[in-house]
């Protein structure tokens, strides 16, 4: 038996179906470890297991067609081992983002991988050499000539059969497929339902159809095709509050990108402890107005599509990222240019992380930020940076040192990064009592929550002490879910919750974050029940500070508008109502939490939500895969002109601004008669050792960014 098992083996057909078979054991290993694909019936098990039989032996195959035997060997490997990449890094994105890699995705991780060696490394298990192993052992096998080469020739007539077998078993998989969901590539399902059905493989191939599509499409875009969209945005404006119009005009603002916050973070003790004391007290502040049914809406591109949403008001793309795949050439209308055009706010962006991570570097200057601060301005040496870059408390800190040169009133950002998965905290940095699960991100959750809360205290209080805090409105929000879909049974007990009965529903309600409005000295705010998400940002802060967003295409409402939209849409077309959860083909009911008896009235109700949602979500896609903006100009707007923009040296343009300026100073440095107010500032981070040079541009140890027009820092980072 086994003779006659390595005889087939010295054989080239048989090394192609001992690749084939080792393979294809691989993939259900990943399909049935890592990937949440949910089958129902007998006929998606039967499918789960059979679909990679048929791409495996299509792309294998291609080595039958190398005549000379070294060469079919070398390149079977070869095939064989790319495949196992693609697999592996679905592997290693899923556990991060619960969804597969896109082509854009691909495609644009050079603008997205600057460190992204330490997040991947936390996203390993100790058992993935399963995924190698394979590899390795047939290689040497082959190396030591155990496996020996066959160099008899083959029929002419092999390669086309083995390709054309596959391909008729691909079809045969397809028909299946579309006997159990039908439209199955035609209608918008779920990445999970392709690669359940077809395969990995098979996704990739569709997606990049897709992306290519898109492509055709930006290309051939006409003026024409914005009408439809300027006609939805313009049916679907909401007028503001005429007690809420025009409260912060004139204020600076100050937006703080949560990352990775989740809405149950608020009030959430631990231990008895309250996790982000300070984020409470600003949530039921008779100052601030907040939200408790805002939902995120990102995609693939999570922190990006928040940034996206915030600052444009559009969605980001159905796959990939729009800033990575989008942001260097699309026209953008965007709250920096806007209000710097009507109301002479200069802007700027506080990151610890590299300017091209997300493909910020380019991206801001066509929404017309004048300043970027990123990692190169901040010393990230040692221990003062995460994987994702300078820690909340430094960046807070240092940032004044830029923040007072900036001239008033200011649009700025602030995009912190310690909150951010693998929540990994150093201990000198914090001594909250966390959780004792057995998952660490958890464990970790809690504490780098309560990092950042104190952070944003410390900052608070230089504001307080500055005189900027009376000036300015605060807006806080959070991007996206902190913990993945695969924590929540382990989490479901911190919550209340039992395992047992956690649902789909569950999970959809945890996609709160926050969203609070800081007016200080104010005493109107209260805690809105009113459902919105990070779509409804950027024209709620317009009419807030008195200016009109009618003219602009945008697809979010003002939350304070008695007009405002309450369907809250999803990036992968479910979507949330008052009344409603709407999840596939499920209905929920927000009252109960279960799912609901459908009538004909109803189901008449859902359909026609369900059809606005998507009719929003593909005109949104259309504006901006088809950058149908460069169409149109909104009155008294002047387009973004990119060149003007160079993010080096900032500090020294500050400066040089200034200077022209004379008399005309408005920056909190001019008002505090041309003295720092860095001093004012207070930190119990045990790494601050800030030190003052001469260089506008602070050295930064092992610079790794190839950017000529800066320099960056050694610390890692990932997607985030």
């Amino acid at each position: 038996m086994l003779t006659k098992l390595r005889q087939h083996l010295d054989t080239r057909i048989g090394f192609f179906w001992l690749l084939v078979i080792l393979f294809w054991a691989k993939t259900l290993f990943a399909y049935f470890t890592e990937f949440s694909l949910g089958v129902s019936d007998i006929l998606q098990v039967f499918l789960l297991l059979v679909n990679p039989v048929a791409t495996t032996v299509f792309l294998f195959s291609l080595a039958f067609y190398i005549r000379k035997t070294g060469y079919f060997y070398y390149i079977l490997l070869l095939i064989d081992a790319l495949n196992t990449v693609l697999l592996y890094a679905n592997v290693i994105y899923h556990r991060e983002f619960t969804d597969f890699m896109t082509v854009s995705t691909m495609t644009g991780y050079s603008k997205v991988n600057q460190g992204l060696t330490g997040s991947s490394l936390a996203l390993t298990n100790w058992y993935d050499f399963i995924y190698w192993i394979d590899l390795i052992i047939v290689l040497a096998l082959f190396i030591f000539h155990k496996i020996k080469h066959d160099d008899r020739p083959l029929a002419k007539r092999t390669a086309f059969a083995y390709t054309s077998v596959a391909l008729a078993g691909f079809g045969l998989n397809l028909t299946l497929a579309e006997a159990n969901r039908p439209q199955l590539l035609t209608r918008a399902f779920d990445r999970n339902y392709i690669v359940k059905y077809l395969g990995l493989d098979a996704f990739t191939v569709y997606d990049g159809i897709k992306d290519e599509q898109t492509n055709h499409q930006r290309a051939s875009a006409k003026k024409s095709e914005l009408d439809t969209v300027q006609d939805f945005t313009k049916a679907h404006y909401a007028s503001p509050d005429s007690k809420m119009y025009g409260i912060a005009k004139g204020r600076n603002v100050i937006v703080i990108h949560l990352e990775s916050f989740q809405q149950f973070l608020i009030d959430k003790k631990i231990n008895g402890k309250e996790v982000t004391p300070f984020l409470n007290k600003l949530y039921h502040s008779n100052s601030t107005y907040a939200f408790k049914n805002f939902f995120h809406q990102v995609g693939q591109g999570k922190t990006s599509d928040a940034e996206n949403m915030l600052e444009t008001s559009t969605y980001g793309l159905s796959t990939g990222s729009l800033f990575s795949q989008l942001g260097s050439d699309n026209t953008f209308q965007a709250a920096p240019a806007i209000l710097n055009q009507r109301g002479h706010y200069s802007s700027a962006v506080f990151h610890g992380n590299v300017a091209s991570f997300w493909n910020r570097n380019n991206t801001y200057k066509n929404m017309g930020y004048q300043y970027f601060f990123d990692a190169s301005y901040f010393d990230t040496s040692g221990d003062k940076s995460t994987g994702y870059g300078l820690k909340d408390k430094l960046l807070f800190k240092h940032s004044v040192d830029y923040l007072e040169r900036l001239q008033q009133p200011f649009y700025v950002k602030y995009i912190t990064v310690t909150n951010h998965f693998p929540f990994n905290m150093d201990k000198e940095d914090t001594d909250f009592k966390t959780t004792e699960t057995s998952d660490s991100a958890i464990n970790g959750y809690f504490q780098t929550a309560h990092y950042l809360d104190q952070s944003i205290k410390e900052f608070y209080s230089y504001l307080d002490k500055s005189g900027l805090l009376k000036n300015s409105m605060i807006v806080l929000y959070g991007d996206h879910y902190g913990l993945s879909n695969g924590e929540n049974i382990t989490l479901a007990p911190i919550l209340g919750r039992t395992a047992e009965d956690w649902t789909d529903f569950d999970t959809a309600q945890l996609q709160r974050v926050p969203f609070m409005v800081n007016l200080p000295g104010t005493t109107g705010g209260k805690i809105s029940s009113t459902y919105g998400g990070e779509i409804d940002v950027l024209p709620t802060l317009l009419h807030l500070l008195g200016i009109s967003s009618k003219r602009y295409i945008q697809f979010g409402t003002d939350l304070f508008s008695s007009q405002h939209d309450q369907t809250v849409a999803f990036r992968n077309r479910d979507f949330v109502t008052p009344k409603y959860t709407v999840l596939k083909d499920t209905v929920y009911s927000n009252e109960t939490g279960q799912e609901v008896e459908m009538t004909g009235a109803l189901q008449k109700k859902i359909d026609k939500l369900q059809k606005k949602v998507n009719k929003e979500l593909s005109l949104s896609d259309s504006l901006n895969s088809k950058n149908l903006l460069r169409f149109y100009t909104p009155k008294g707007f002047k387009a973004v002109d990119a060149s003007k923009y160079n993010y080096a040296d900032a500090l020294q343009k500050e400066i040089d601004l200034q200077k022209r300026l004379k008399g005309d100073l408005t920056s909190l440095y001019s008002k505090n008669g041309d003295k720092s107010t860095a001093s004012l500032y207070k930190t119990d981070a045990p790494e601050d050792t800030h030190q003052k040079t001469d260089s506008t541009r602070i050295k930064i140890t092992n610079p790794d960014d190839n950017d000529n027009n800066t320099t960056s820092t050694s610390a890692s980072s990932s997607s985030k």
